[in-house]
């Protein structure tokens, strides 16, 4: 039997307001939940991180909470794909009759999100640093920094990878796993003849890098430097803009078109992302009335282009759950039973993806010897059809973990 009516969850503190907090506080608020976003930052789009990918199915899912038209005027279509390495090129193939993927600039994106949010009826707090939670069998009170509190039914750390409420809901949690790459971008203006809405991933001689055509005319780029030093986004801004140009300048010296693309970028327009990172699998996802999503309970990497698509399924599913489930621990079990296999088959899709980033000179020229067999026998319905065709339907019934009736 439904208990949408009578569900006695009303209230939640959502942790967290750069993509995955608004989404889960927009589609609380049609679940007819009452959320509130509390940021430790100062505002909405603070300027963190450079662009990110947006695929078919992460679009699909922000039609739900009335934000991906806002998303598609402003972020760049991409329907073709290349991999290059050395001087060999392939096109990459994809799906057919699904949407492009779509590249935003992080904080772009953070402003969308916030104002479908509150046009959603939703609340947001700034420089609210979460420091502790105080939980009863009925409620759950967060205390921030400044002294103040926040009391709700449930509590959902929508804080990213270096979590706080993951500490809280289990102290022995595994935190982030850094890549030993430390990741940069940048819009510049470069004689390169690419096609609109083309994309390349470039393995150079010593890192990798991509590139796309931008509407305006201009070259955009990425790169993924090598670096056994760990440097948080803090410490690598901390380093001179031109001091990095250097190192990205010599790094891609010998390659084409990475030689221009890193001698065309200025210091003013080098945006520097620091350590790049993935969360291992993450044994509790919740307890008690806490509940994490997002990057703070699963985050596969930039190189699977589903980051931000599955945080912002994962908001949509949990405000399904906690609308149709009384119980919050039988809600949230409901929501890691509909969520880990999904989000940990992305994961384990591009782990070894990762390691061909920091591939040595030998790796690499194999890599450019086998490219052709593996394009010939690359089935993309079977390799990316699960993931890119999937789609939400919010008004369906969620009932328990296991329940089939």
């Amino acid at each position: 039997m439904s208990t949408k009516n009578s569900a006695p969850i009303r209230t939640a503190i959502v942790i967290g307001g750069g993509i995955s907090g608004p989404v889960t506080a927009a589609a609380l608020h049609r679940a007819g939940i009452e959320a509130r976003v509390y940021e430790a930052y100062p505002g909405p789009a603070y300027g963190i991180g450079s662009n990110l990918a947006l695929a078919p199915n992460g679009m699909a899912a922000l039609e739900i909470v009335g934000a991906a038209d806002a998303v598609r005027a402003m972020a760049t279509p991409l329907s073709h794909q290349r991999m290059s390495v050395g001087k060999k090129s392939f096109d990459l193939p994809g799906l057919v009759d699904v949407e492009p993927l779509r590249l935003v600039d992080r904080p772009d994106l953070h402003q969308v999100l916030h104002d479908a949010a509150v046009a959603a009826g939703v609340t947001f707090e700034y420089n609210k640093r979460l420091v502790s939670v105080e939980e009863n069998s009925d409620s759950v009170t967060a205390v921030f920094a400044d002294g103040s509190t926040a009391t709700a039914d449930v509590l959902i750390g929508a804080d990213g990878i270096r979590s706080t409420v993951r500490s809280l809901v289990d102290p022995a949690a595994p935190g982030p796993t850094f890549l030993r790459l430390l990741g940069f971008g940048a819009y510049t203006e470069c004689s390169l003849d690419l096609p609109p809405g083309t994309m390349v991933f470039a393995f150079g001689k010593a890192a990798y890098y991509l590139y796309w055509s931008m509407p305006d005319g201009r070259i955009a780029w990425g790169a993924n430097l090598p670096s056994e030093q760990y440097l948080s986004l803090t410490e690598a801004r901390a380093v001179p803009a031109q001091e990095w140009l250097r190192t990205l300048r010599d790094t891609f010296a010998d390659d084409e078109p990475g030689r221009e693309l890193a001698n065309n970028t200025t210091a003013e327009e080098l945006q520097v992302v620091g350590a790049l990172h993935i969360m291992p699998p993450v044994p509790h996802w919740y307890r008690g009335r806490m509940v994490l999503t997002g990057d703070a309970v699963h985050a596969p990497s930039n190189t699977s282009g589903q980051g931000a698509s599955m945080a912002i399924e994962s908001a949509i599913e949990l405000a399904r759950c906690l609308r149709d489930i009384p119980d919050p621990a039988t809600a949230f079990a409901a929501y890691e039973a509909l969520r880990r296999p999904r989000v940990e088959a992305v994961a384990a899709r591009v782990a070894r993806m990762n390691n061909t980033k920091a591939a040595g000179p030998i790796a690499r020229k194999a890599m450019g010897l086998m490219m052709p067999l593996m394009f010939k026998a690359m089935k993309p319905e079977k390799m990316f059809g699960h993931e890119q065709r999937f789609r939400i339907d919010f008004d369906a019934e969620v009932r328990p973990a296991g329940v089939n009736v």
